[in-house]
């Protein structure tokens, strides 16, 4: 019986392995979430390159959503100090201005092996979800990552990826994305079929200038400058 659960986990460490190997020179094929998506809003995506992302939308995802993300190794160990703090009473807790304790690292993790948590399936998904962190960290490395992260992140109602965030939105390419343009799209992120840039909803409004004023500060970084030069 130990011979046959030892062959089973051995199978399922060197199939996962062997996906992780093939994603970081393909995309991938499709997630479970936009599967689930898609029989209610419908699919819409369009995989793009590194290169074909304008520089101002992989700035805004790293402002808005993990701006630790070229210092960390796949967890944000003081934003997750930070999360499970207890909550002071008769105050109301703020999500600070560079995301939660859910690193893109981990996001990516979740969006392309696994699956979006309920309320309580959640905590299964945490251990295979630092699993594969550490295999992306260490297969893929932040280039790869990041242009994941912004393929199969959800944009919009139905829209998956930037490609098709900028289409629905702005009709143009995400290569031309302009940096107001690239704050909307990721200021949505939260809950992107309740949040749209077009027609901007209040959360918007509000949100992507803050967004832009982070990527004016980060963007000096010497590790941020380096990614997205390359």
């Amino acid at each position: 019986m130990l011979k046959k659960i030892s062959k089973f986990f051995l199978y399922l460490f060197l199939s996962s392995l062997l996906y992780v190997l093939i994603i970081k020179f393909i995309e991938p094929p499709i997630t479970i979430t936009q599967i689930t998506n898609a029989f209610g809003l419908g699919l819409k995506r369009d995989y793009v390159s590194w290169n074909n992302m304008s520089y101002n939308i992989k700035l805004a995802a790293m402002a808005s959503e993990d701006q630790a993300f070229t210092d960390h190794m796949g967890f944000d160990w003081d934003a997750i100090e930070k999360s499970l703090r207890p909550k002071k009473k008769n105050k109301k807790s703020k999500i600070p201005l560079g995301g939660g304790a859910s690193t893109i690292s981990q996001q990516v993790a979740k969006n392309v092996f696994l699956w979006q948590g309920g309320r309580y399936d959640k905590y299964i998904r945490k251990i295979p979800e630092v699993y594969f962190t550490f295999l992306i960290e260490l297969i893929w490395g932040k280039k790869r990552i990041l242009e994941v992260y912004l393929n199969v992140i959800e944009t919009g109602p139905g829209c998956f990826g930037i490609e098709a965030a900028a289409q629905h939105y702005f009709k143009k390419s995400a290569k031309n994305l302009s940096r107001a343009e690239a704050a909307m799209i990721v200021a949505g992120f939260p809950n992107p079929k309740k949040f749209t840039a077009r027609p901007m909803t209040r959360r918007i409004s509000w949100r992507y200038p803050q967004i832009l004023r982070e990527m004016n500060n980060i963007e000096t970084d010497e590790d941020v400058a380096a990614l997205l030069k390359k």
